[in-house]
């Protein structure tokens, strides 16, 4: 009987500034919350992308790891099939989500987040109105 393949996810995670809350806390909290969703479901982290010191609301095509991210979402190399985020409130501020799921959905990368349970249906309405993005 072969062992079926593990799903490779990258993580991405966020932490506002240095001053108030510690990173490494921060990333381990996020990375743990993410691993937790995607192990039943025979996902495995084989990359991360974790801004530090940078606010929400910039755009993720302006955060340093965000940008990173979505430039590799371009390349079928990558390494990943899917994206999990630890927290949505740290990742997405205000109409960020709107924006960015349709990058996924073109380069054919699924994007999972806690709340939702798994991954986001991109023509689902209902699931994307109901990740929270935009509270604090």
């Amino acid at each position: 009987m072969t062992t079926p393949q593990p799903k490779p996810f990258a993580f991405y995670g966020r932490v506002s500034t240095e001053d108030n809350q510690d990173p490494e806390s921060s990333r381990s909290w996020q990375l743990t919350r993410a691993t937790t969703l995607i192990q039943p479901h025979g996902g495995r982290i084989v990359t991360e992308y974790f801004d530090i010191g940078q606010s929400r609301s910039l755009p993720w095509q302006r955060r340093t790891q965000a940008s990173l991210l979505l430039a590799a979402l371009r390349d079928p190399r990558r390494g990943y099939s899917a994206v999990v985020v630890g927290e949505p409130h740290r990742a997405f501020y205000g109409n960020q989500f709107g924006l960015t799921v349709p990058m996924f959905a073109h380069y054919g990368v699924e994007l999972w987040v806690p709340e939702i349970g798994g991954p986001i249906d991109p023509d689902n309405e209902h699931t994307n109105s109901s990740c929270p993005s935009s509270a604090a």
